[in-house]
């Protein structure tokens, strides 16, 4: 039996669910934030990767069927996240434009509640944000009767985080309590 992986990639099964487990995703969500937790992984680049997570969790529980896993792997030069369905088929991509997809169109401003509500309820803009938050880091992987979706975050944003977070820290040492002249 081969690995689908190669060698030297650590592999973690952080959330599995069925269609029928009580608040699957809302789970599965929960399981992710903590496994990078774990990592390393702190503020904005959690709550990056988890929104995009979500998205591709939120696409295999409403269009694809079960069982669902979520898992995470390690390389040295990044930690991919992948969310792994039952329906073999690709989503239908959507065009990534060149500028930012959310720009405000000048003739929809000022159309109050009647105006934003529609606005919310387009649908179909989910992986434009999985493209915006992964900077184009993501795609999908067909095996037999399954479809995986995967983004990959580089390792570097841990290391740069953990260097920033090390300097800040020496640098609150090195104060004295009474530099403070607020």
């Amino acid at each position: 039996m081969t690995s689908r992986y190669p060698l030297g990639v650590t592999t973690w099964v952080v959330w599995r669910w069925a269609t029928c487990t009580p608040d699957g995703p809302a789970q599965a969500r929960a399981a992710l934030r903590c496994a990078l937790d774990q990592l390393g992984f702190e503020g904005e680049v959690v709550s990056d990767v988890v929104l995009a997570v979500s998205e591709f969790i939120a696409n295999a529980t409403e269009h694809a069927v079960g069982p669902y896993e979520m898992r995470l792997l390690r390389t040295a030069a990044e930690v991919i996240c992948e969310v792994e369905d039952h329906d073999p088929r690709l989503p239908e991509l959507p065009t990534f434009p060149v500028t930012a997809p959310y720009a405000p169109v000048e003739e929809n401003r000022g159309g109050g509640l009647e105006a934003l509500c529609v606005l919310v309820s387009e649908r179909g803009r989910g992986l434009h944000i999985v493209h915006e938050l992964t900077k184009g880091a993501w795609g999908f992987r067909i095996e037999r009767k399954t479809k995986t979706a995967w983004l990959a975050v580089p390792a570097k944003l841990l290391q740069t985080q953990r260097g920033t977070e090390e300097r800040e820290a020496k640098a609150v040492r090195r104060r004295s309590p009474g530099d403070d002249h607020g």
